[in-house]
């Protein structure tokens, strides 16, 4: 390596299925490379192999990646140029890799990334839900109470959601996510994406949850839609009225305190206004 060139963590996007979207610039990466740091290094090389790079590795997973940060925080500060990829996708993402990302940024050193494959914006892109909109949610609890208020909060999330599902879990995720938010909520399941058998599914949470029932095979990305939203109704004319009083009583001119309980109530100002002088206020 150039004495020159300064150290740098490298967090590298591979593939999730298809080798053909390995984007140059990650090739280069991996060729470039003192070191890469893969979840399972017989995958990672056979994809090393494909890019004809011959780049040393080191198995970097959630069992050592606690004990192994110091020494690789060391290798960046003393000029390495270290990759971290994951089996599949992006790092970091509901994979190994952030706590060397915070180290890194940390100790001062550069942080770079080769964006590519992600199986969440894949999936949410051809899901047919809305995209304006959305939060990753990773993998959902195993079981307890974390699991329960995982779902709970779900339940009223407005915005489209996008989960990882193990296939030895989906069928109870589904059905878990069916029976807290909705069976009839609209979803879309996305099954070895990018692979020779890609399928989506697309249904009710309940319709997809009885056909995991019988199994599902391969990697699984869920996209479910958000809550609808709360009809908000007629407002309250006479509470506004009586905010009003309230903030004038407080010291607030009564035109600011009208236009101020207007703008919170999304009400037009003169309907305030005609309710505080129906009031009498």
């Amino acid at each position: 390596m150039d004495a020159a060139t300064p150290g740098a963590l490298v967090v590298v996007a591979t593939p999730i299925g298809n080798l053909g979207d390995l984007p140059p610039r990650a090739a280069e990466a991996l060729r470039d490379a003192d070191l890469v740091l893969a979840e399972d290094t017989r995958r990672t090389g056979k994809l090393l192999a494909h890019v004809g790079a011959s780049t040393p590795q080191l198995s970097y997973h959630e069992h050592n990646e606690r004990s192994r940060t110091d020494e690789l925080v060391a290798r960046v500060r003393a000029g390495d140029r270290v990759v971290l990829v994951s089996d599949a996708g992006t790092p970091v993402v509901s994979d190994p890799g952030y706590r060397l990302v915070e180290a890194c940024v940390a100790a001062g050193l550069r942080v770079e990334a080769v964006p590519g494959p992600s199986a969440a914006l894949y999936a949410l892109t051809v899901s047919g839900l809305p995209t304006d909109r959305f939060t990753f949610e990773g993998f959902l609890p195993r079981k307890g109470a974390a699991r329960r208020l995982r779902l709970e909060e779900l339940a009223g999330e407005l915005r489209t959601m996008v989960l990882f599902v193990s296939p030895h879990r989906a069928a109870a995720d589904l059905r878990d996510l069916a029976d807290s938010l909705d069976p009839e909520r609209p979803a879309a399941l996305g099954r070895e994406l990018t692979k020779l058998h890609e399928e989506i599914l697309r249904g009710g949470l309940g319709e997809l949850a009885d056909r995991a029932a019988d199994g599902l095979r391969g990697e699984l990305t869920l996209v479910v839609a958000g809550a609808p939203a709360a009809d908000p109704g007629e407002p309250d004319l006479g509470a506004l009225a009586g905010e009003v009083a309230e903030r004038v009583a407080g010291g607030t001119p009564k035109k600011q305190a009208i236009a101020d309980v207007a703008a919170r109530a999304g009400v037009p100002k003169r309907d305030v206004y005609q309710a505080v002088l129906d009031a009498g206020s």
